[in-house]
């Protein structure tokens, strides 16, 4: 065999498995959204707990997982919300008043749910409730402002699934806890960033250690969306009232300019990101409870897929220097 006989015969071999890569790779792809697109059987006799439905989110997911047939028990923290979701779904939703930050109505609202669903279980559970604020710069906060924000998004999430989580092991059901990107990329100072990656780290250990009883434990990381946690009247109030509550001292080193700049920033990246569709958030939620083979992670919005969860991956430096051109600097920074 010459020199040229050798390299057309490796040519060929090349290309042969060039094919068969390729060839693997549709049928991963085909096998992969097949999976994707089974759901469980007999809905209508799966309940399902939801925290947070006075608005936003949960409440939309109630009514979808309403008209769908699942038995929905809906966890509002006013009676307006409890009764604004009653006049808006069937028969079949139920609901009651819980405060995720009270020991006391975790449990109230445990017992009330398992009465509801008897033998059957609790098919699943979706830690939706949490707030954003107080959120600014760190040096800014107390420790109280950081526990705002970690007893509801952090321990209330892990309180709830804790008191629930012998229902959804009877059922072999589901715990969907909604995280952020923002626990994936820290660009925020306060309890927000911190809650909420605690919340993926909890979901990680809860799902490896309970998965040979027959759970799932999903997570979504919703981008940013036109909700009550971003709406940008209660931001603004409560950087201000951070700022006012800081030394003459702290002020100085930042600037009597910084405060204004800092919300010019908030508003700018609030109206730019935020999708008014929640509908790319509860698509997700409803596919984790009703989907066969549901997914461990659900990224919703386009900035959530394309900037943040890219972002997630890069080295940490790249982060620093996009949140140096976005914030604006201090004026006795060095």
């Amino acid at each position: 065999m010459d020199n040229m006989e050798f390299v057309y015969e490796y040519l060929s071999m090349d290309g042969m498995w060039m094919y068969v890569a390729a060839a693997l790779a549709v049928i991963w792809v085909a096998v992969y959204f097949y999976l994707d697109s089974q759901e469980v059987d007999t809905i209508n006799d799966k309940y399902v707990f939801v925290t947070g439905c006075d608005t936003g989110f949960g409440n939309l997911l109630c009514k979808r997982l309403d008209r769908r047939g699942f038995r929905v028990l809906a966890g509002c923290l006013t009676e307006k919300g409890a009764d604004d979701l009653k006049r808006a779904t069937g028969p079949y939703l139920k609901t009651t008043l819980l405060d995720i930050t009270s020991t006391e109505s975790i449990q109230k609202a445990a017992e009330w749910t398992k009465k509801e669903v008897g033998d059957r279980g609790l098919w699943g559970i979706v830690n939706n409730a949490g707030r954003s604020l107080p959120m600014g710069p760190s040096e800014w906060m107390k420790i109280e402002d950081f526990n705002a924000t970690l007893k509801v998004n952090m321990m209330g999430c892990i309180e709830m699934t804790m008191n629930f989580l012998p229902l959804i092991k009877q059922a072999k059901g589901r715990i969907v806890n909604v995280a952020s990107v923002l626990g994936r990329v820290a660009a925020n100072g306060g309890g927000y960033c911190i809650s909420k990656f605690g919340v993926e780290s909890f979901s990680d250990c809860l799902r490896r250690d309970i998965h040979y009883f027959g759970i799932k434990v999903c997570i979504i990381e919703p981008g940013f969306f036109k909700t009550a946690v971003t709406s940008l009247d209660p931001i603004e109030r409560e950087l201000n009232r951070l700022w006012n509550q800081l030394s003459p001292e702290v002020r100085a080193s930042y600037g009597e300019k910084y405060l204004d700049k800092y919300i010019k920033v908030q508003r700018l990246i609030m109206n730019a990101v935020c999708d008014s569709d929640l509908s790319k958030v509860t698509n997700c939620m409803e596919h984790a409870l009703a989907s066969a083979y549901p997914r461990t992670r659900y990224s919703a919005g386009w900035d959530a897929k394309f900037v943040w969860i890219p972002l997630s991956y890069m080295p940490s430096w790249v982060v620093d220097i996009g949140l140096k051109l976005v914030l604006p600097r201090p004026a006795k920074s060095v």
